[in-house]
């Protein structure tokens, strides 16, 4: 019985200590964050790559691309700081991410994308609003209540 008890308080204590993950699918855009050396500025900005979201937290997501990297830059590993935008129900949602993690996967090479896993570094107050409610309440769109068409009925 008192096994039980501690069972359920650790099970409860774990879910509120991560985020709750949400699959939503939406379209994402990734460019890189200039790097700041010494001497000249490197800017790999202009590069970018479009992908889709997998999950979303408050405090990380995951999303699919077609590749690893965009020319020599890699996606995820040496804490690179990521820019990405999200399409949420018409609304642009701007932050900053550092990837953490990546899976590939597809079952054939021409099918073949990656998963990737990041966490939230940085996002604006206003971004940061839109996000969670987005998170909480859905894209907000209410489903037709009307009938629909079928084809080839007469």
């Amino acid at each position: 019985m008192i096994r039980e008890l501690v069972t359920k308080i650790r099970g409860a204590l774990a879910e509120r200590s991560h985020s709750t993950r949400k699959q939503i699918n939406a379209p994402i855009k990734i460019a890189f964050e200039p790097e700041y050396k010494t001497g000249r500025l490197t800017n790999p900005q202009q590069l970018s790559i479009a992908g889709e979201t997998y999950d979303l937290s408050g405090t990380g997501i995951g999303f699919i691309v077609s590749a690893i990297r965009v020319r020599e830059n890699y996606l995820v590993g040496q804490d690179r700081i990521l820019n990405a935008e999200l399409d949420l129900a018409g609304s642009k949602v701007k932050m900053k991410i550092i990837g953490r993690r990546y899976e590939k996967v597809g079952i054939h090479l021409s099918t073949e994308r990656y998963m990737i896993g990041a966490e939230i570094v940085e996002i604006s107050k206003n971004d940061r609003e839109v996000y969670e409610h987005f998170l909480r309440y859905g894209s907000g769109r209410k489903r037709s209540t009307a009938p629909g068409l079928e084809m080839g009925s007469r």
